[in-house]
């Protein structure tokens, strides 16, 4: 299967060295030149508690003229990249090209599907942890889990070749029938998280050390989950809050991307996680008052680009 990856950031460099790692040789596709030529020069570099590994992955452009069409678009962009990502990527699609997204937040399908059609669309959830470093250069902070599905809920023809893939490449990964349900479910642990993380510059796991920390956790997810319930949405934990705090163990050691985009001044998928809640809960009448301040917050740091 020949697979472009379109990011070269925390996810896109992870999916890339685990890919190459299991004898694939995936294109990395991304708008900076200067991160283009150092993985050229460099490959992919990962460190995990096992120690350093490198792939010697030179297979990185700026053009995908240059790549043609392949069989699998992995999107890696931030949320608010989307569209730009997907309409930059447009000479990848062939006749059965499909277009897989793990990214954080919501209407990163929808807005993949309303350029290239729902019919070729598949996305998921993904519990791989990952830290950016440098250009190609990435610290794997934590795994699990990685689930897919596609936008019509049925066993997509393509599903099962993907889930193969991933799984092949060590991304242990299981198909859903319930996209929605699942993206949201992943939804409600970003929010918890990643605005947290972001404002105390703590990590995924030292936010839960922080008694002060607990009760706004608390209550940003269960303000998650009533939105979820109103929308008839299916959060998939019988115990969210307990989730919650499950992930932060296994992912101890990580900086959420949010934070990492705070730290680095960069824009925040603020917007597409706790914004979006508050966005959904005004849908259907459901106040917010948690998301909504940490909304507020990270947003008043992207404007100081504060450190």
């Amino acid at each position: 299967m020949k697979v472009a990856i379109v990011g070269a950031g925390a996810l896109g460099t992870l999916v890339g060295y685990l890919l190459h790692r299991a004898g694939y040789a995936p294109w990395l596709f991304d708008r900076s030149r200067e991160q283009v030529e150092i993985i050229e020069q460099a490959g992919l570099t990962v460190e995990d508690a096992e120690g350093i590994h490198h792939a010697p992955l030179c297979t990185a452009t700026t053009d995908p003229q240059k790549i043609g069409c392949v069989d699998l678009i992995v999107i890696a962009v931030k949320a608010y990249d989307t569209g730009q990502a997907m309409r930059d990527s447009l000479p990848l699609l062939g006749e059965e090209t499909v277009v897989l997204t793990l990214q954080n937040g919501l209407y990163n399908l929808e807005t993949i599907a309303g350029i290239v059609g729902r019919e070729r669309v598949l996305g998921g959830v993904t519990a791989h942890g990952a830290t950016r470093l440098g250009y190609g250069h990435i610290r794997h902070a934590g795994s699990g889990e990685t689930i897919i599905g596609s936008l019509s809920g049925a066993q997509d023809r393509h599903l099962a070749s993907v889930c193969d893939l991933l799984n092949a490449s060590g991304i242990r990964t299981a198909p859903t029938d319930d996209l929605r349900g699942t993206i949201w479910s992943k939804l409600i642990i970003n929010a918890a998280v990643n605005p947290l993380t972001a404002l105390t510059r703590l990590t995924n796991g030292e936010i839960i050390e922080r008694s002060e920390l607990l009760d706004l956790l608390k209550r940003i997810t269960e303000e998650g989950c009533a939105v979820a319930a109103a929308r008839g949405i299916t959060i998939y934990y019988d115990n969210p809050l307990e989730k919650v705090k499950e992930v932060c163990r296994a992912t101890a050691a990580n900086r959420s991307s949010m934070l990492q985009d705070v730290l680095n001044r960069k824009k925040t998928e603020i917007d597409y996680i706790n914004g979006a809640l508050v966005s959904e809960g005004e849908s259907c009448n459901r106040a917010t008052p948690y998301n909504q301040v940490v909304s507020r917050l990270v947003k008043a740091l992207e404007i100081r680009g504060a450190l």
